[in-house]
């Protein structure tokens, strides 16, 4: 790509995602600029490039998938048609970044991977947790053997906020268009995390949970059911030989601020949040020091600002402009096709009560 030339960007998507990440994040690349934007309703799409300074707005996908000046689509949109854009953008020779999860199941999950592969092109997931401070010094530490070997490594991240007055419904609470609630939308981050830090996983055993009731749509106000699950229980083993586990839930008082991942050693303990970049921390715990101590991290941590959104999407040019991931940092379709076949896993153990190899996942 030529120093002077600005990779033109088209967000597919008109959500709250596309408005606080994937737009503001590739307008903050000194060499990057959104040409478009694109919503199933166009007066959605138009609304949003207003907003963002951008200045063409569509509802139609071919016609971006057909402009040879779009260098690259970020997908946004709901989860029912990731495979279907993504694969289409390709196809038509563009970069694509995709939002987790990255498919409905991991039969569609494969079949993106594969098309991926074939354009030669960049493809990246959304995984925004390996992109914050803390977690990035909890990788290094535990390579560097600060804690030992480790044997057990959890994550908690529970809320109220599905009970909590004001909770409204969108595509996310319908199976239809979301396949699943808690476990694709952060459980699909979960499990991700748990493998760029610890290695691949073989099985997993765990079940979903739904409380039954309704809740008004965001636009119409309507009383709906709320289809998907609520909370997650999982436990996960890896092929090294030691176990994980996790816990998510939009319906149980909050356990700590946000999310944590805790990774055990014979030496001590180190956890890191999880979140946007608005907390991120690194801390230490030892058999002799047992209280929680603070670790050094760059001064950017402590900003409270979302910092992981415009890290991972400023990540995502670079990776366009050079033509190379940062295999430290980013994830590609690939690492989507290990969460989607970990999620899968869950969902077949829930109904045979018993643990899933990731390996027999159609």
């Amino acid at each position: 790509m030529p120093a002077s030339h600005k990779l033109r960007v088209a967000v597919i998507g008109t959500g709250a995602f596309a408005d606080v990440c994937h737009i503001p994040g590739v307008q903050s690349h000194p060499h990057a600029t959104v040409a478009t934007i694109y919503g199933r309703r166009l007066d959605a799409a138009r609304e949003l490039a207003a907003k963002h300074g951008v200045t063409n707005a569509t509802d139609d996908f071919q016609s971006i998938c057909n402009d040879p000046d779009i260098d690259a689509v970020t997908i946004a949109s709901a989860n029912i048609v990731h495979a279907e854009q993504a694969v289409a953008a390709l196809n038509a020779g563009k970069h694509v970044f995709c939002e987790k999860p990255l498919a409905m199941t991991a039969a569609e999950a494969r079949t993106m991977e594969a098309a991926a592969n074939a354009s030669g092109k960049i493809h990246q997931v959304a995984f925004t947790f390996r992109y914050n401070y803390g977690l990035r010094e909890l990788k290094r530490r535990l390579a560097a053997g600060d804690i030992g070997t480790p044997f057990f490594a959890r994550i908690q991240y529970d809320r109220w906020t599905g009970l909590a007055d004001g909770f409204t419904t969108s595509w996310r609470e319908k199976k239809q268009f979301a396949g699943a609630g808690m476990l694709f939308d952060l459980g699909s981050h979960l499990f991700d995390i748990k493998r760029h830090v610890l290695g691949p996983i073989e099985s997993v055993i765990g079940y979903t949970h739904v409380v039954p009731r309704q809740a008004p749509d965001h636009r119409s106000g309507e009383m709906i059911n709320v289809e998907t699950d609520d909370l997650v229980n999982a436990w996960v083993r890896y092929r090294s030989g030691f176990r994980g586990q996790f816990f998510i839930s939009r319906v149980t008082p909050p356990f700590a601020q946000l999310g944590y991942l805790e990774v055990i050693g014979e030496k001590g303990a180190l956890k890191a949040a999880l979140s946007r970049g608005g907390v991120d921390y690194l801390k230490a715990s030892t058999p002799d020091s047992p209280d929680w101590l603070d670790l050094p991290l760059p001064h950017e941590a402590s900003d409270k600002l979302p910092h992981a959104l415009g890290i991972m999407m400023r990540s995502f040019v670079d990776s366009c402009i050079s033509g190379h991931i940062n295999p430290d940092l980013d994830a590609t379709f690939e690492d989507g096709v290990a969460a989607q076949l970990a999620m899968s896993a869950l969902l077949e153990s829930e109904q045979s009560e018993r643990w899933m190899k990731l390996d027999g996942i159609a």
